[in-house]
């Protein structure tokens, strides 16, 4: 029912928002396939993913999870979901009252959950309360090769090995040698069960060299991690029970935590427990193995798919997706960079939809591995899940804006909290929809317009009664605490933003920080379009919200560019100040114009940005958004230099994800971001008359593109 009610909603949006500018039709086909992924050997960083938004299952180059250990460096071989989260008992009692710290403002004390590394009993409860829930590996299912002498295969003996993704279809295959015998697999997952389904070949089969493994771990509360503990054993614990001659079902138990797993098979074959929390299947007969693996919290009445029935869902869903929807074609440009921003627009389109379209906001690496613990930031997303809606994707983004309903008690209570009107958005979150102790992320603003934006998007794509019905509840209440936070500054007669805060660009101290641009432009805008839509309802504009409104602070500037804060004059003079995101860019290129903001002195702030700033230290978003400045202010030269821009954390790996460093080896705000930019540069915002806008006019750019509307 949900596929439908989505691909419904697709075609309203595709034939309101259709774009005259675009006649040509692309071939589609051509363009995602010519952008497939294949890996020769042995690349720790180019492991491929199958999966449906909800679930995502990755692989390695025999085409399944077998050598786990030899990734566990690179783009690790996860298996995780929207729903497998682990909780590590409160033996200690904590409660989350000892990860406050007061901060006056207004002569009353204010709460925010913090880190506080001066108490160890207070440091203790803010470390377990960031740690848990903590997203949970769900089982690594790896193929047992055994040579001819019995020696079990180790990475080395595996021989021209071809690693495939095949995004049209999304397939995963592998082809490989071992002990003189050639393999192939093929995978799926299910695009609406998180279950995989895998058909094997090889001669070794029958000569009882090949089988298949699953091995389940404890939970692992690390920040950056794989997500599974296989050294405690003694934590979990996994009950195997037979359901029919070719089925068994895995009851798996971490403390209060539960799920299961049911395997089923075709064939002559068996499955058996080989060691504590492993499980073997191992075929009788024959020269082919194919199962499927169901993962669910619990299995119920839910029936597996086979492997043929989960082979044809794939190919029905992932053609439907893109046939639909937005493209882009850069196979006419001769500028020898359009190939490489067609690759990025590809892999990144086919990557948001396994790891980020599901009924949560995502993690910053997706459903591949743990960072900060699995856990989602809201204030990322935007670059999640923005630009589905320009790419007439918005379906896609249904269930995660349901998700703000779920958390808005919490967020009324955080205000509440605070002696504030209307709901605060948090920053770093989990199922339990608790705010985690951060002496950082608890003083971010810049999450509260998103859900504002996102409802906007929707309704462009839909303008119904049911649609203004569906989201004002939650655009007024965080309308209502955007008009109560700001502070009156009596003598500048303005609204201030003020501390505590910590800006986009963390950098700056949260008891200081005045006037952040890209803060106040957001919050111009969001409370414009919060009037907007009671307008729309019939109703009377809000007073006070007009007069914070139209009274905020102007962002401040010196030597005729816009600084990071008021009163930082030092901004672009000290080299420890140029860090980090350049987020005064997004006041006037994620964000449409202001009547506080000069263009001219943005285009100054720019080059000076361009010239100056510390560009290893930005992060993968940062270059979209930066281009995206750049192409609003009419200079694509300069938006091609910020999208393409040579640094490691621009870095788009062989598989299409954005690497940013060791520890951060995947990052899908930079894939986000990285469509969004696309999406303006091709379409251009509202209002704007020139065509391809973000492409130089030197006869070298070609783009063809459809399906695409503006941005805001």
């Amino acid at each position: 029912m949900k596929s439908k009610i989505f691909l419904a909603f697709a075609v309203v949006f595709m034939v309101a928002c259709q774009s005259a500018k675009q006649p040509q039709k692309i071939d589609r086909k051509a363009v995602v396939t010519r952008n497939n992924v294949q890996v020769q050997g042995f690349d720790s960083l180019a492991t491929l993913s199958v999966g449906n938004g909800e679930f995502a299952f990755t692989t390695d180059l025999t085409g399944l999870q077998t050598f786990y250990k030899e990734y566990e460096n690179g783009v690790t071989l996860g298996t995780q979901s929207n729903w497998g989260w682990h909780t590590n008992p409160n033996t200690e009692g904590y409660d989350r009252s000892e990860t406050l710290k007061y901060w006056e403002v207004d002569g009353r004390q204010v709460p925010y959950r913090h880190q506080i590394k001066d108490d160890p009993r207070a440091n203790a409860a803010c470390n377990y309360f960031r740690e848990n829930p903590h997203r949970l590996h769900l089982g690594m299912i790896g193929l047992v090769l055994t040579d001819s002498e019995g020696n079990q295969a180790t990475l080395d003996d595996i021989e021209n090995a071809t690693h495939e993704l095949d995004m049209w279809t999304g397939k995963i295959t592998s082809h490989f040698q071992f002990d003189g015998e050639p393999v192939s697999v093929e995978v799926y997952c299910h695009q609406e069960k998180d279950e995989i389904a895998a058909h094997i070949e090889s001669p070794l089969i029958a000569k009882g060299q090949l089988a298949v493994s699953w091995k389940f771990s404890a939970g692992a509360a690390k920040s950056f991690h794989q997500g599974y503990d296989y050294d405690s054993p003694e934590k979990h614990q996994s009950v195997l029970s037979k359901v029919s001659d070719n089925e068994v079902l895995i009851n798996r138990t971490l403390d209060n935590d539960h799920y299961q797993v049911a395997i089923d098979w075709k064939g002559d074959a068996a499955i058996e427990k080989t060691a504590e929390h492993q499980y073997e299947l191992q075929v009788k007969d024959g020269s082919s193995l194919e199962f499927v693996c169901l993962f669910a919290p619990e299995i119920g009445d839910e029936k597996t798919a086979d492997f043929e029935a989960t082979k044809l869902n794939n190919q029905q869903t992932w053609e439907r997706f893109w046939q639909s929807g937005g493209a882009v074609d850069f196979s006419a440009c001769t500028d020898p960079r359009a190939k490489e921003i067609e690759r990025r627009t590809i892999l990144s389109q086919y990557l948001i939809k396994v790891q980020s379209s599901g009924s949560l906001p995502p993690a910053e690496t997706g459903l591949t591995y743990n960072s900060w613990y699995g856990k989602y930031h809201l204030e990322m997303h935007w670059w999640h899940i923005a630009h589905f809606a320009n790419w007439q994707r918005p379906e896609y983004m249904l269930t995660q804006l349901d998700y703000y309903n779920e958390l808005y008690k919490n967020a009324r209570q955080t205000s509440i909290d605070q002696g504030y009107k209307g709901v605060r958005w948090q920053k770093m979150l989990g199922p339990d929809n608790e705010n985690s102790p951060s002496s950082v992320g608890s003083y971010l603003i810049w999450q509260q317009p998103h859900i504002i934006w996102f409802a906007e998007q929707i309704y462009q794509a839909n303008p119904t009664a049911e649609t203004l019905d569906k989201y004002k509840d939650l655009i007024f209440a965080t309308a209502e605490f955007m008009a109560d936070f700001p502070r009156w500054n009596d003598e500048k007669q303005q609204y201030d933003l003020a501390p505590p805060l910590i800006p986009a660009q963390e950098h700056w101290p949260r008891e200081a920080t005045y006037n952040p641009p890209f803060e106040l432009a957001y919050w111009y805008w969001g409370l414009t379009k919060a009037q907007e839509w009671k307008e729309r309802l019939g109703a009377e504009k809000d007073s006070t919200w007009e007069d914070v409104r139209l009274k905020l602070a102007a962002p401040d500037q010196a030597n005729g560019v816009y600084l990071g804060m008021e009163g930082a004059t030092e901004s672009y003079n000290e080299m420890e100040l140029m860090e980090d995101h350049p987020v005064v860019l997004g006041a006037y290129g994620i964000l449409p114009d202001w009547d506080k903001l000069d263009p001219e002195v943005m285009r100054k702030t720019m080059h000076t940005i361009a010239d100056r700033w510390d560009w290893p230290s930005t992060w993968g978003w940062d270059y979209p958004m930066s281009a995206m400045a750049a192409v609003r202010l009419g200079e694509p030269d300069l938006a091609l230099e910020f999208l393409l821009k040579d640094v490691q954390k621009n870095t788009y790996l062989k598989n299409g994800h954005n690497y940013q460093s060791p520890r951060l080896r995947i990052y899908l705000p930079g894939n986000g971001g990285f469509l969004a930019t696309v999406a303006m540069m091709c379409a251009g915002w509202e209002g704007c008359e020139t065509e391809n806008p973000g492409f130089p006019k030197d006869g070298k750019w070609n783009v063809k593109w459809e399906n695409i509307t503006p941005v805001f």
